[in-house]
């Protein structure tokens, strides 16, 4: 089964997701898509309060250095095993940062390559997966072209990671709300 995880900064989601693979019976891979950020105090601030969370039993796979090794991950993963990514927001400013895509004039079809690779290896993948990813639809639009175009990306690619995952969850202060099964369920 696989579920998206959604939620702002600071919602709860990454603790939320963890919990629920904790449950699941297998063995546990955690996949780590932040870059390395060595200068960057508070960034490794937050990378090790992730990792002091994870249990010693749960393998990590570091998939911070571009935008295949997401979708590499997913496509290796066994079945049987659960596969937790945190988080989906960090592989997407990845994917622009590796093809210096911020400026150019389309910088969403710069992308779009290692888009679809990423929704078409989550549809492949034999495990058990859980995503994070930052829900970013709720604020003001941002006052720079980059905020904007990685906006407009990640609600875009949460809703092609909706549409291949079995459910969606929103967590919101540290509470997870299952989304309808379909789109449109509120409306009949």
């Amino acid at each position: 089964m696989d579920t998206l995880v959604l939620g702002g900064i600071r919602s709860g989601k990454s603790a939320w997701a963890e919990r629920l693979v904790t449950a699941h019976p297998g063995p546990v891979r955690y996949v780590a898509t932040s870059p390395a950020r060595p200068d960057d105090a508070d960034w490794s601030a937050r990378v090790r309060t992730h990792r002091t969370r994870r249990p010693d039993t749960w393998e990590t796979v570091e998939a911070g250095g571009g935008p295949s090794e997401l979708p590499a991950a997913l496509r290796s993963a066994p079945a049987g095993s659960v596969l937790l990514v945190d988080d989906v927001g960090n592989w997407l400013a990845g994917a622009f940062d590796a093809v210096s895509a911020w400026s150019l004039p389309d910088p969403l079809g710069a992308i779009g390559g290692s888009v679809a690779e990423l929704v078409s290896a989550l549809a492949e993948c034999r495990a058990d997966t859980v995503l994070v990813s930052p829900e970013v639809g709720w604020t003001v639009v941002p006052a720079t072209r980059s905020g904007r175009v990685f906006v407009d990306a990640q609600g875009s690619l949460n809703q092609r990671l909706s549409a291949v995952c079995d459910r969606a969850v929103l967590v919101v202060a540290g509470r997870g709300l299952r989304l309808p099964d379909a789109p449109d369920s509120l409306l009949t």
